[in-house]
């Protein structure tokens, strides 16, 4: 099968502060026939993430930085149009990490045959995915969470903090969360967190986390940093724990960010702060999944997407994770 006009985003410069639409490029390119060994795979879905920002910064990470010029890539839901590879037949879906383009060739490396789960195919780059992977990781074994603990999430109505919170109140917690807008408080609370604060609107977020969290916090699922982690450490009960998994209120900062006053309280209060990236606990995601898919299953789990329509999309969703576009995992459906 021969494509003649599939599109891709590729990076055309590096963001200075926050991303706009003319750090990303359309290209169109053809898609060659096929060679044995070798599949053709049409993506249906593709996922933006947070952490994309880091690698459009020209710096050592974990991950190796995305190149100017070159196709961006991410995680993808993609079903096999043409094979020539008997371990990947036609009509199968397949996870990759080659999202932002409409087709790619693929020799069967990268690629994972999607198991059965009777859940929709794109939950596999959501709440069974990475995102809630992390959620599962983080909390269970990073934060170590006990039943009747006190728990506070920042970003908690994201593709991550939201699953956050439901964990914990599967496991008997008391759950307080933080949000950007009062339609998403509601949606926590429609998902039985017990308080919410908006941050956006709050005069004093100390005081309004405070309020919250009337017990303190044993544990802090930590997805924005700054204002946040300063507010939070002050409410820490002693042998607290915080798994730190993003700080997004730093991404696009243009000079060095003030790191909170009151790390001494790490010392005074006994606590543990452990940062972890997904991908080094990716041994368990078996077990993860099979958890994960009977509390859908069983209806213990909502996981709310917000979708944007088309490759040509993939930018201006991937921008909206910034600005609070997104309630649920953030995905752009290309099929």
């Amino acid at each position: 099968m021969y494509i003649e006009n599939s599109r891709k985003i590729h990076l055309a410069r590096r963001p200075e502060g926050m991303p706009v639409a003319e750090d990303f490029e359309i290209v169109t390119e053809s898609v060659a026939e096929l060679k044995d060994g070798e599949v053709l795979v049409k993506n249906l879905w593709m996922s933006v993430d947070p952490y994309m920002r880091g690698r459009m910064i020209d710096r050592a990470s974990y991950i190796e930085p995305f190149k100017v010029g070159s196709v961006l890539e991410g995680g993808a839901i993609g079903e096999i149009v043409e094979s020539r590879n008997p371990a990947f037949p036609e009509g199968a879906k397949v996870s990759s990490m080659n999202g932002w383009r409409e087709y790619f060739i693929a020799d069967g490396q990268g690629l994972q045959l999607l198991p059965e789960t009777g859940a929709p195919v794109q939950s596999f780059l959501g709440v069974l995915g990475m995102p809630g992977m992390t959620a599962y990781t983080g909390l269970l074994k990073i934060g170590e969470l006990k039943e009747g603990d006190n728990v506070f999430v920042s970003a908690a109505s994201g593709a991550v903090g939201a699953i956050v919170c439901q964990i914990a109140k599967l496991k008997g917690c008391y759950v307080a969360g933080s949000v950007g807008s009062d339609e998403k408080a509601e949606y926590l609370k429609s998902l039985g967190v017990d308080a919410v604060v908006n941050y956006k609107t709050s005069t004093d977020l100390q005081a309004d986390i405070a309020k919250a969290c009337p017990k303190g916090v044993d544990v802090y699922f930590e997805n924005v940093g700054g204002a946040h982690l300063e507010a939070v450490l002050n409410q820490m009960n002693e042998y607290g724990r915080i798994a730190v998994c993003g700080m997004i209120d730093q991404y696009n900062a243009t000079a060095p960010v003030p790191g909170p006053a009151n790390l001494s309280l790490l010392i005074i209060k006994k606590l543990k702060m452990q940062g972890f990236i997904v991908f080094d606990h990716w041994d368990g995601y078996p077990a993860f999944v099979q958890q994960m898919g009977e509390w859908l299953q069983q209806g213990k789990i909502n996981a709310r997407e917000t979708v944007y329509e088309g490759i040509a999309s993939a930018p201006d969703a991937f921008m909206g994770l910034f600005t609070g576009k997104n309630t649920g995992k953030m995905l752009v459906k290309l099929g």
